[in-house]
């Protein structure tokens, strides 16, 4: 029981230090945090390496620290996607988000809406687009709470009591301490917090990698005698699989969070070294999936999961930390996990809130002062991050998880507009709308689909769908339908005779 108060108070003593650091954050690099730039974009005066962690905070969240080695556990080799998928979005953001930057510098861009609006000369444009980001972040979100209570539950289930009950009050104190930070501090507490959230990551994962492989040299070879489907991809899932990587890199750097992390660099230069340093990440997110294999080489550690724990995938963490690994490191890894939650959902919720007044109130009319301005997106911060709360308290975890399924499909969808907009010359605003709706519509369609007919689920537990090629990926075949209906629309506009939008020269 001492290893447990030791485990708490370490957790403790370091999350002062990340709480600290946060409010402290707004004295760094001075701005008036009454303009929306400085407080959600840092002035967009981060360097290479507070971008290079910022931007690797959407990375190394509690969530993805949960989800990957749960999901190599739970089902095999198919996820092992996440890994090629973050080397292959790192040369997309290396194409895109240079360009992005530089444009939205001149032009005076504080989001992809912005963007959009400018290229397309159509706020209704948008606002569409701000508005499914906004929904596409909220589940996301969600979900770091979801991986925060797993860390909080596996720390507290020793003491015994009502695990649960201690578990959401300490989970609502953590989430109003972010909101005070976030509001007080902005882009500049989050970018800093990263730092330190990731060297404890980064350190856990290579100790606790390191100390399995010398007390268990044998690991992966009894899970592999274990699970034979971990070793090799099954035929079945081929397609699956590019198709899941190659649309989870689309989609990364098409999420707001990601393109207001890229924003806040200090210069192009700057953005496209911290970008060509981000693949170490990926080198990391390759060792994190190895604990859901590695975990059937620690004895101590699989009976716990299967006897406390029931096998929830969710524990398989905390579960290989905790039994390998001192008390007190135990609680310093515990606090990286947790606050890789917090971090991600600080920059999420910032950028839901900066569509949400640059690209949505402003549109319906309401020109609003700076301050005004930027006291909305504070408040608009304050909402979506109460309401992620109140989702994960309110939905089951099954089906949270399985929203967040759908997110990635949904912001796929944003693509033409985005990506496209930026690079192709003649692009009509209405082809890019129909496309978006058919992208939209085809992806909910074939999901429930293929869940609730094909499958037979009772839940969303799937993005898999059956076509010619076997299973693949709903979003790809989204977007395939996305793309067709926005080239069929512009032939359509060539064929009357009527001139598209073209890309004005200075963009």
């Amino acid at each position: 029981m001492n290893g447990v108060y030791i485990e708490i108070t370490v957790f403790l003593v370091f999350f002062v230090i990340f709480v600290l650091v946060g409010f402290l954050a707004k004295n760094f690099r001075r701005g008036n945090l009454n303009q929306l730039p400085e407080w959600a974009l840092g002035g967009r005066r981060l360097g290479t390496f507070l971008v290079w962690f910022l931007v690797g905070a959407d990375l190394y969240t509690a969530y993805t620290f949960i989800a990957v080695p749960s999901s190599m556990y739970a089902v095999g080799s198919i996820h092992f996607f996440a890994v090629p998928y973050v080397s292959l979005a790192f040369a997309i953001a290396m194409l895109t988000m240079p360009k992005l930057w530089t444009l939205s510098k001149k032009r005076g861009y504080v989001t992809a809406g912005d963007f959009v609006s400018d290229r397309f000369n159509s706020n209704a444009l948008a606002m569409i687009i701000a508005l499914t980001g906004i929904v596409a972040e909220l589940p996301y979100i969600a979900l770091q709470i979801v991986g925060m209570r797993a860390i909080l539950t596996g720390m507290l289930t020793p003491l015994g009591g009502n695990v649960n009950l201690a578990s959401n009050i300490a989970l609502v104190l953590a989430i109003l301490v972010l909101i005070g930070f976030t509001y007080t501090s902005g882009l500049r507490g989050t970018s800093l917090t990263a730092v330190m959230k990731d060297l404890i990551i980064f350190t856990t994962v290579i100790v606790v990698i390191v100390t399995v492989f010398i007390a268990y040299h044998s690991a992966l070879h009894t899970a592999f005698t274990v699970k034979p489907v971990y070793a090799d991809l099954p035929t079945k899932f081929y397609n699956a699989y590019w198709t899941l990587f190659l649309m989870s890199a689309a989609a990364l750097y098409l999420y707001p969070h990601a393109i207001n992390g890229s924003l806040s660099s200090m210069s192009a230069q700057k953005l496209r070294l911290s970008t060509a340093l981000l693949p170490i990440y990926g080198i990391g997110l390759a060792f994190l999936a190895l604990f859901g294999l590695i975990i059937y080489g620690v004895p101590a550690a699989e009976h716990v999961l299967k006897i406390t724990y029931a096998n929830n995938g969710a524990m398989v963490v905390p579960t290989l930390i905790a039994s390998v690994t001192p008390s007190w490191f135990t609680g310093f890894a515990f606090l990286g996990i947790f606050i890789g939650g917090l971090v991600p959902a600080a920059i999420m919720s910032m950028a839901q809130a900066t569509l949400l007044t640059r690209n949505v109130i402003r549109y319906l009319g309401r020109e609003l002062e700076e301050k005004r301005e930027t006291f909305i997106a504070k408040v608009s911060m304050i909402f979506f991050q109460l309401l992620a709360l109140a989702f994960v308290f309110i939905v089951p975890g099954t089906y949270s998880i399985s929203l967040q399924l759908i997110g990635g499909i949904i912001i796929l969808q944003t693509l033409p507009a985005v990506f496209l907009g930026m690079y192709v010359k003649r692009l009509e605003k209405y082809a890019v709308a129909a496309g978006w709706l058919a992208g939209i519509v085809s992806g909910v369609y074939f999901e429930v689909y293929s869940n609730f007919v094909y499958f037979k689920y009772t839940i969303i537990k799937t993005t898999l769908m059956p076509s010619s090629l076997g299973l693949i990926f709903v979003g790809f075949m989204a977007l395939v339908i996305n793309l067709v209906v926005v080239a069929v629309v512009e032939g359509v506009v060539y064929a009357l005779h009527k001139q598209p939008k073209v890309l004005p020269e200075n963009i």
